[in-house]
């Protein structure tokens, strides 16, 4: 029998069951703070009978376990979130009057939950898929909730097909499959037959949609919205988050992976960037413009599933964005934080955009359906932190202390505590504005154009990122069972170019069909746009990434040491994996205990690999499949692969013959390796279906 380790004040029941001390002093009670005197057997009618109904201890101990899980988000269920704060750079009272922006150097407490959208909570974080970027401010004067996406634009233009959209990309109802993933019949069915959905679908078929992590993507506010100075005058304002560590996704067979080898890979990723002190930080830009912009624009403002060029309207940054905390609790604050595009504050102000319009009446209804109560803003993640006074009152799980007489406005009762009244000087007030014409259900003619816009992402695309995208839509277009569907999307894409549509033709092996008819000719003149692209907006060097390096016993602990110092010196992570987790001896006598071993970290988990063994844990190496797919993915994948002499043996067990993204490593050689990682990936290397 395994012996129990027991404290001095601990001590062994009749049962043989142990009954621990308190820690600290603290006695364990119901919920009711009633001190508990067993926490290990149920009440009992004699020592085999039947468990008492009285027992009110065990009732609500498996009453509160059977009711521990909310319902999660019918769409971006799986989430992750930080604290953080967004600090003004540039104050803008000429344009809004929102707190945030008031002062330089002014912080506002933030809290941020990113996310995907078609998986369940329990699917893996490297799906492609859109990304959620909601940003929670508790600003003096309220919440404002910036709800918005890692990509600019959507798939509708009205918020009446957001059921159906969303109907069409989770699993199919009748096989239950398959999960957190658009590449079936139901989803490509709903976007061929909704051209409005083509110019998403660009970006969601990018490598947009499989970043590397989430502090190296961009957000947007999606919507067009309204800044309001203390004038009351207004202009329109789209928001932009710029990631300060670059732009950086990974390729498709890396995702595909990294899902197997590590499904959180996101949350990880961001939780221990933060505890490492590497703070992710974002630039909050606003591209503002007025209404005779918005007139003479080749597109409507309001329509969702189109972007303002940043070549037009150059983005302003007036705030940065840090993330420096991690949840204490994921489900009291990621899993409880109610986001809603209808929070607003003074300052902010909404336009007539009908996604935006349908999104502002859907949030609050669905957090009803979640946290089950109207006082759901009670919960901590979600309450303002500023004073709140009003007259709703009660409800389930009502924990304000609501005093006095009168719980109604007007009142004469109660003298000078008659309770909280408007303030018609500094008080909300949405922009006046004329509203006129007939009332009846229809599509503004200035939302017809569905390719012109899509055609420009695609040329704005480098040569490499075209190829992602090509083969992005002959994965997910290739698992459609219904022949029909892949020629209606072909017929879809000739609309955008045609070097798309026969890419994606020549990776189904099918002929190319008609172009479908468009509501309004494509226009060819739009410009390229170079911020529409991720690799010509990445990082400038390699801080922030993550190196790893094989290492064995015997491996050169000079050269390791160069590596190390070079790689953190330079605001990067280094990782050791060995053939096994226990700690190994380095020639020169060091000792390392590696943070993997290579069967649990393969390649994929870097963003660049050195591989240094001695010759003889180089032999062992090659023998081992989990070491030549560490280095062969790497080559695969366009990563920098820097080796040192002793590794030979391995890289050719690998089949690796190094090119100029694979540098022979010594201890001379080691700064200009973290030079060229500084580019990611050496996409000069041809890759081999």
């Amino acid at each position: 029998m395994a012996r129990r380790t027991t404290t001095s004040n601990d001590r062994i029941g009749e049962g043989g069951e142990l009954h621990q001390a308190p820690a600290k002093g603290e006695v364990m009670t119901t919920a009711q703070g009633v001190p508990m005197s067993d926490d290990q057997n149920s009440l009992r009618a004699g020592e085999r009978g039947p468990t008492l109904l009285e027992d009110f201890a065990m009732r609500e101990k498996i009453f509160h376990f059977d009711h521990e899980r909310i319902p999660e988000r019918v769409v971006h269920a799986r989430g992750y979130g930080a604290h953080g704060y967004l600090e003004c750079v540039d104050p803008v009272t000429d344009l809004t009057r929102a707190a945030p922006f008031a002062r330089k150097g002014k912080r506002t407490e933030a809290f941020v939950r990113f996310s995907t959208v078609a998986g369940n909570l329990g699917s893996p974080d490297l799906a492609r898929d859109v990304r959620g970027f909601a940003v929670k401010l508790y600003t003096e004067e309220g919440n404002w909730d910036l709800v918005g996406n890692n990509i600019p634009v959507f798939f509708i233009q009205d918020a009446m097909k957001f059921p159906d959209l969303v109907h069409a990309v989770k699993e199919e109802q009748d096989r239950g499959w398959p999960q957190a993933q658009s590449a079936h019949d139901t989803f490509w069915d709903f976007i061929s037959l909704m051209p409005e959905s083509t110019h998403m679908t660009l970006w969601q078929m990018s490598d947009r949609t499989i970043p590397r992590s989430f502090r190296f993507m961009e957000g947007f506010g999606v919507h067009t919205f309204r800044f309001v100075n203390a004038d009351g005058e207004s202009t329109f304002v789209k928001f932009h988050w710029k990631p300060r560590q670059g732009m950086q996704s990974v390729v498709w067979n890396e995702a595909v992976k990294i899902n197997g080898a590590d499904p959180d890979f996101h949350r990880r990723d961001l939780y221990a960037a933060i505890e490492a002190g590497d703070f992710p930080q974002w630039d909050l830009g606003v591209q503002v413009f007025d209404e005779a912009f918005a007139e003479e624009f080749e597109f409507d403002v309001l329509d969702a599933t189109k972007l303002i060029p940043e070549e037009q309207v150059p983005v302003r940054v007036i705030a940065r964005l840090t993330l420096d905390r991690v949840a204490s609790n994921v489900f009291a604050e990621t899993e409880q934080v109610a986001f809603m595009t209808q929070n607003v504050v003074p300052g902010i102000d909404f336009s007539d955009d009908p996604l935006l319009q349908g999104r502002n009446f859907s949030y609050l209804d669905t957090q009803l359906k979640r946290l089950g109560s109207t006082n759901f803003t009670q919960i901590p993640i979600n309450a303002p932190r500023c004073p709140v006074a009003h007259f709703q009152r009660d409800g389930h799980m009502q924990m304000s202390r609501q005093e006095g007489r009168a719980n109604y406005e007007p009142n004469s009762l109660g003298g000078d505590e008659r309770g909280p009244r408007a303030d018609v000087d500094n008080g909300y007030t949405s922009v006046p504005r004329e509203e006129a014409g007939q009332v009846r259900r229809v599509r503004s003619e200035t939302f017809a154009d569905h390719y012109s816009q899509a055609r420009q992402f695609w040329i704005s695309q480098t040569d490499v990122e075209q190829q992602h995208i090509v083969a992005a839509y002959g994965f997910e277009l290739g698992k459609c069972e219904d022949p029909a569907i892949r020629t209606r999307m072909l017929g879809n894409l000739r609309n955008v170019h045609e070097d798309l549509a026969q890419g994606v033709a020549d990776e189904l092996g099918m002929p190319l069909p008609e172009a479908n008819p468009a509501a309004i000719e494509p226009r060819t003149d739009l410009p390229e746009s170079a911020a529409l692209s991720i690799l010509r907006n990445g990082p400038d060097s390699f801080a922030g990434r993550k190196l790893g390096v094989l290492v064995t016993a015997g491996s050169d602990g000079a050269l390791v040491k160069a590596i190390e110092d070079a790689f953190t010196g330079a605001g990067a992570l280094v990782e050791y994996v060995a053939p096994a987790a226990g700690p190994l001896k380095l020639k020169g006598g060091r000792k390392l205990v590696p943070d993997h071993a290579v069967v649990g970290a393969p390649s994929v988990l870097f963003d660049a690999v050195a591989v240094v063994p001695s010759a003889e844990g180089a032999q062992e190496l090659a023998g081992r499949k989990t070491a030549r797919d560490f280095v062969d993915d790497a080559f695969a994948h366009q990563k920098f692969l820097a080796w040192s002499a002793d590794a030979q043996p391995l890289l050719d067990a690998a089949g690796v013959t190094p090119d100029d993204g694979c540098p022979e490593l010594t201890a001379g050689t080691v700064a200009g390796f973290l030079a060229q990682c500084a580019a990611l990936r050496h996409w000069e290397r041809p890759v081999q279906d």
